[in-house]
């Protein structure tokens, strides 16, 4: 049992960790690379590096700076969060329990960028199985996805209905499904005043009346939202003490918005480290 993972690796996640493993903590880091950062191919405006530094280099840095502190920083994708009344935070391969979670991970999410997407957005398409799989029981769903993520919103996906189709928006499909699979890249959605009606590829129209996207890795706020937290325009809205409307669960960095830069995140991370050893400590008194 950690007293906290977290859940991303850039300088939100890794600021938060070291300020927590000096105050004799227990953590975990959980990420894969990458990330907004490791693509910025300058930064010149950070303090220390007068030459200025790459986005890479410098999140190498910081696991580099953690790891020698002696924090466990593995590097594998985190599909999903639980809560009872400690934590689960369930990988690609192992699930992990811990007293809190931070969540700093940014704004990572693939859409779709293809006609009639944002037309129909919360009309029939979501991102959530868990959120919003209630409203299309015994409906003809579409499962956007092709990685461990997806297959995780297909197991939910499951209790609600067995006709499912998988789209993997010509992407390879990485893991094994029993269901109908479609590799075509999708090229519009369609719908009417109720919602979605069908997705088209080039040679082929499906009919569809929910469409479920799951590309990619999901985000701080497609996490938050499974198991209760409030998001407001993309954004995880926390308190004074950087902790979401769930007990125990926290979040900094470009997850709960604001002006999104490194020196910002970074403020975010020792903050929430702070107000995280306050709330470990409470529950101990």
């Amino acid at each position: 049992m950690y007293d906290t993972i977290v859940i991303g690796s850039g300088p939100a996640g890794i600021t938060a960790a070291i300020y927590l493993k000096r105050s004799n903590k227990n953590v975990l880091v959980i990420s894969k690379p990458g990330g907004a950062m490791a693509h910025d191919t300058l930064i010149d405006n950070y303090y220390g590096f007068p030459g200025g530094v790459t986005g890479s280099q410098l999140l190498d840095l910081g696991i580099k700076q953690a790891k020698d502190l002696g924090i466990e920083v593995i590097s594998e994708e985190v599909i999903a969060i639980d809560k009872l009344t400690d934590f689960s935070v369930i990988t690609s391969k192992h699930t992990f329990e811990s007293k809190t979670v931070i969540l700093a991970t940014g704004k990572a999410r693939q859409t779709l960028k293809i006609k009639g997407f944002n037309q129909f957005k919360g009309k029939g398409i979501s991102f959530c199985v868990t959120c919003d799989g209630f409203f299309f029981r015994q409906k003809k769903l579409a499962l956007v996805g092709y990685n461990d993520y997806m297959f995780h919103e297909l197991k939910d996906m499951e209790y609600l209905t067995n006709d499912i189709t998988i789209f993997t928006n010509g992407h390879e499909l990485t893991v094994d499904v029993n269901y109908p699979v479609v590799k075509d890249i999708i090229t519009e959605i369609k719908g009417d005043e109720f919602g979605v009606t069908h997705i088209l590829t080039a040679d082929t129209h499906y009919d569809v009346q929910g469409i479920f996207v799951a590309l990619g890795t999901p985000s701080a706020a497609d996490f938050a939202t499974r198991i209760g937290a409030v998001v407001e325009n993309g954004n995880l809205i926390v308190d004074q003490d950087y902790q979401t409307n769930v007990e125990g669960l926290f979040a900094c960095g470009d997850a709960i918005g604001g002006v999104l830069q490194i020196t910002k995140a970074s403020n975010d991370g020792m903050q929430t480290a702070i107000s995280l050893k306050k709330y470990l400590k409470s529950k101990t008194a």
